[in-house]
């Protein structure tokens, strides 16, 4: 299973898809799923979802993974052919300089002043992002233009996925949620069998790096009995962060985050995070608890939809968080794939996703 969740994600993470263009992820996971979907389609957002439906009556299931990565967008073309940028989603300033990137299809390079003529200020001071440029080569803008670049065009990181020596650890830009999407792939084949009571639905959400659109949107279409958000989460593990804020770590099995945002702004639902403790225990995976305090997912999104879905969220701990370097761990991606089909196997035994 390694070998296969491995493939997807590298294939996966070679697609550009910044949040609200992410139309090649789509088409590449539709064509993907269809062979064996009972049912597939795309909403005019973006959002897909894939049926496959179990031999037996049982509860509706939605396991969400979002398609959308961080990037940016072109705003504006100067005489001398250098791009100006806008960020989309949460790409942080100093992860920016010097950096390669895709401009469209075109290869490109935050530029940078050299050291050799920067102020001391200019040396210790991250410039902001409204003051950077991308360098594509072209003379003028005409040039840029003779490229197929324009206003509006997705800039993406320039950075394909690294295995280390181990052959468990991985990095590079798009693990989130590209990773996610991969093990839903992986478990929508292990379901093929039907062997299971009820309909599991494989979607794939967008925008979630703006703001947890296409979530909501495909909750209240879908209108699920139960839902699970599939997605990536910060860990710690490294020499720069607390223990006492981030316990968990790369390698330890997917994060269960039980409350999620500041002051709580999600909660797992109680029952769907008993089966999600239920289904590791019955396979023997590991899995990590914890409470997230950063920032919510998908999850928060569905948990609204409609007139309410029981929701929680499996996540897979990432390193360098938001980075074209995000690292993860394949093992924590077999073992989510693990509980994730023994939780679909054994749904239909659910009392209900009453809150009492």
């Amino acid at each position: 299973m390694k070998d296969s969740l491995r493939e997807k994600t590298k294939r996966l993470m070679k697609i550009p898809g910044i949040s609200g263009q992410e139309t090649e992820v789509v088409r590449f996971l539709m064509e993907q799923l269809a062979p064996g979907a009972d049912d597939i389609f795309a909403d005019s957002m973006g959002n897909l979802f894939a049926l496959r439906r179990g031999s037996r009556p049982g509860p509706k299931f939605m396991l969400a993974a979002h398609s959308d990565q961080l990037g940016a967008v072109v705003r504006y073309v100067d005489p001398s052919g250098f791009l100006r940028f806008e960020k989309v989603g949460g790409i942080l300033d100093s992860l920016l300089v010097g950096r390669k990137v895709w401009v469209g299809g075109v290869p490109g390079i935050v530029g940078l002043k050299p050291g050799h003529y920067q102020t001391e200020e200019e040396k210790r001071r991250v410039p902001q992002a409204e003051d950077m440029y991308i360098d594509v080569g072209a003379e003028d803008a005409d040039g840029v233009r003779a490229l197929g670049i324009d206003i509006g065009t997705p800039v993406t990181y320039m950075d394909e996925m690294t295995v280390f020596a181990d052959g468990n650890r991985f990095a590079g830009a798009g693990l989130d949620d590209r990773a996610g999407c991969a093990v839903l792939w992986q478990v929508f084949e292990e379901l093929s069998d039907g062997d299971f009571g009820g309909e599991f639905w494989g979607v794939i959400t967008v925008q979630e790096e703006v703001g947890l659109r296409g979530a909501g949107v495909a909750g209240t279409r879908l209108a699920p009995d139960f839902a699970l958000a599939l997605d990536t989460i910060p860990c710690g593990g490294t020499p720069d962060v607390r223990t006492d804020q981030l316990h968990t770590d790369i390698g330890l099995g997917p994060v269960f985050a039980l409350v999620s945002g500041r002051r709580g702004q999600f909660t797992a639902h109680p029952k769907v995070r008993k089966m999600l403790t239920a289904a590791a225990e019955k396979c023997g995976a590991p899995y990590q608890p914890m409470v997230f305090a950063g920032g919510n997912n998908d999850a928060s999104s569905i948990q609204l939809a409609g007139e309410g879905v029981a929701a929680a969220s499996v996540t897979l701990p990432r390193r360098y968080s938001h980075s074209p370097v995000e690292m993860g761990d394949f093992r924590d991606m077999v073992a989510a794939t693990n509980i994730l089909e023994t939780l679909v196997r054994d749904m239909e035994t659910a009392d209900g996703f009453d809150f009492i």
